[in-house]
Formats: structure tokens, C-alpha cells, sequence
């Protein structure tokens, strides 16, 4: 029964691995024979993996798109990559995917050997991800050890240092992580102080996990995201930006694509898209492009652009000692 187990999981591997198989070849790869191969499919499908089969001479078996995401089979290197990929996009700042990506770190890291947990951490120790602005980064480690004890439920205790304040250790029930523009907050009852608390993951140091489980408190008003951008003076609302660029989508891609849509609109030009709560960023990136641009809606990062615009004018126009510059008279205009 074990063999037939890990067969089946070593096909499902090799499904994963390639769009089509002929039978013939997946039967080597398992060192079976086409019957016992037809029995290993049947097996899968009754998992609720959907593959399919074409008789003939180019015949064979894939796996087709489900109704839903089935579970994945992953070598070593794979889960490897996996694993730092996530710690990458988990730092992100294109909306909604930092969240998404550090539920998945969760989950992965849970049945990480420990092998393969050394090994992503020293490919991550060696790696420089470069950050948008200058702002504190978090610790992917941390943000895994919060988020599992969010979903577990599990009483949390880790040093602290607010902003003004004095640096000290805290002892909280987690309720959930936000990301809210490029910084990650933790939603928590502060049992000591025995109130509701919003603290900033890149100032908190060396959390662990109690293993005290406790049952789960109702915060006030129930939105998460609203009880932190209460807390920190954040507007409740995002913005929706499109900006037109004179250059062609590939190339803008590779400067912001990693913040932004971009999407071709036609020879040479481009529409960047993003939603943002700060439109200083959005206006940064794309005036950082070495291309005009159009700056389609917001009216707002229209008006900010032509502000900071006439800053710059009057900064490139004065000398250090404040007088102004007079430009060479063939100096092109």
C-alpha cells in the first residue's frame, strides 16, 4: 500500500511537472506498466484530480484545469524557491499581495523540512531585495510566526518599541495581520494594558508563540483594516490612478512593473494603472521614467505632479546661496 501511495504521489509530481505525457513514458518514469499506469490515472481521479486522456498514436494524459486549486506536489528545489519567492512577495507593495503571500508562507513553512528550511534560509541570507523607499522592512520569519499564531490563536509575546516610547515586551492574543500601504500591522488585545492595540510588525523584535491558545475576543466595530487606519491617521479609502506614458509597456514594466499595471496602448506608449493611498509614490515612479506622461485621473495626482513640477523649476532656477541661476544664452530651452 505504501508503494502504490508514493507512486501516486510520484505521478502527480509528474503531472504537475509538464503539460502532456505520452503513456508510454510516464509508465518508464514510474518503472510500471501501462495497466498498473491506467490504475495509478483512475486513482488521481478519484483524489478530484482531473486528468485527461487521448487515445492514438500521439495519446497520452494531462492535467486539466479543475474548479478549484488541487493540492500541489513539489520536489525539493521547488519548494526551496517556493518558499524565498514568498518571503520576496510578501514585502511587496502591489495591493493585495503581501497578504495573500504571507498565508501562503504560513502554510508552507508549517511542513518545511528542516533541510529544506536551511536551505532557504541561506539563499535568502545571500539575496539583497532591493526596497521601494527607505522605509524599515520586516522580517519575513516575523511575519510568518505572527501570522501562524493569528490562525492558531495562540497568545503571542515579543519586544516592542513605539514611536516616543519606552522599549518593552508585550503579552497579546493576535486577531489578524493588515498590510496598509507599504507597512504591516498586527491587530491585537493587549493583555497587560487590557485593551485593544494596533502595533507596527517593523518595530516589534523576536516574537514567539506562547503555545497558550485562547478564545477569540470580538473587536470593536470588526474591521480590522478600519481599526488600524483609525489608528494611524490613514485615509479610509484607496485611489484609483491611470497615467499614460510615451514609452512602450515592456520597458516601463521592467522600471515599475513590480508597484503597477502596465498595459500597451498602442506603438511606443503605455496606460499605468494602481490603486494607492498616497499618490506621492505613484507620482515618484512615474516621474522617475525617462518618458512624458499623462496623468489621466486621479484630478488630485494631477494637480500634485504640476505642484511638485513648479518646487523643482524654482529649485533648478536658484543658486546654493539663493540668488537665481541666468542660463547661457545658447543653453537649449
Amino acid at each position: 500500500m505504501a508503494d502504490t501511495g508514493n507512486r501516486t504521489l510520484r505521478l502527480l509530481s509528474l503531472m504537475q511537472s509538464r503539460r502532456h505525457w505520452a503513456g508510454g513514458e510516464l509508465a518508464d518514469r514510474l518503472g510500471v506498466s501501462l495497466r498498473t499506469l491506467r490504475r495509478d490515472v483512475d486513482r488521481l481521479r478519484e483524489l478530484g484530480y482531473p486528468v485527461e486522456a487521448r487515445p492514438g498514436l500521439d495519446g497520452g494524459y494531462r492535467l486539466a484545469p479543475g474548479v478549484a486549486l488541487p493540492p500541489l506536489v513539489l520536489d525539493d528545489d521547488e519548494a526551496v524557491a517556493l518558499t524565498v519567492g514568498l518571503q520576496a512577495a510578501a514585502q511587496t507593495a502591489v495591493a493585495g499581495m503581501a497578504e495573500s503571500s504571507v498565508r501562503a508562507l504560513a502554510k508552507v513553512v508549517q511542513v518545511l523540512p528542516a533541510r529544506l528550511r536551511r536551505r532557504a534560509d541561506a539563499l535568502r541570507a545571500v539575496t539583497t531585495t532591493a526596497a521601494w523607499s527607505g522605509e524599515e522592512t520586516v522580517d519575513p520569519a516575523a511575519l510568518v510566526t505572527v501570522a501562524q499564531a493569528c490562525r492558531d490563536t495562540e497568545r503571542l509575546r515579543f519586544g516592542y518599541a513605539p514611536a516616543g516610547g519606552e522599549p518593552g515586551e508585550r503579552l497579546v492574543e493576535p486577531f489578524r495581520l493588515v498590510a496598509l500601504g507599504r507597512r504591516w500591522y498586527l491587530v491585537a488585545y493587549d493583555l497587560d494594558r487590557g485593551a485593544w492595540r494596533t502595533f507596527r510588525l517593523d518595530r516589534l523584535t523576536d516574537p514567539g508563540s506562547t503555545g497558550a491558545r485562547f478564545a477569540p475576543r470580538a473587536l470593536p466595530g470588526g474591521d480590522a483594516e478600519a481599526f488600524v487606519r483609525e489608528g494611524v491617521g490613514v485615509r479610509s479609502s484607496t485611489v484609483a490612478v491611470e497615467v499614460r506614458v510615451e514609452a512602450g509597456a515592456d520597458e516601463v514594466r521592467r522600471s515599475i512593473g513590480q508597484w503597477m499595471t502596465v498595459e500597451p496602448d498602442g506603438p511606443g506608449r503605455c496606460t499605468v494603472r494602481t490603486l494607492s493611498d498616497d499618490l506621492s509614490w505613484p507620482a515618484f515612479a512615474v516621474g522617475r521614467l525617462d518618458a512624458e506622461f499623462t496623468v489621466v485621473a486621479p484630478l488630485e495626482l494631477r494637480e500634485l505632479v504640476g505642484a511638485w513640477g513648479e518646487r523643482f523649476g524654482r529649485a533648478a532656477a536658484r543658486a546654493a546661496d539663493g540668488s537665481r541661476v541666468t542660463a547661457p544664452a545658447d543653453a537649449p530651452r
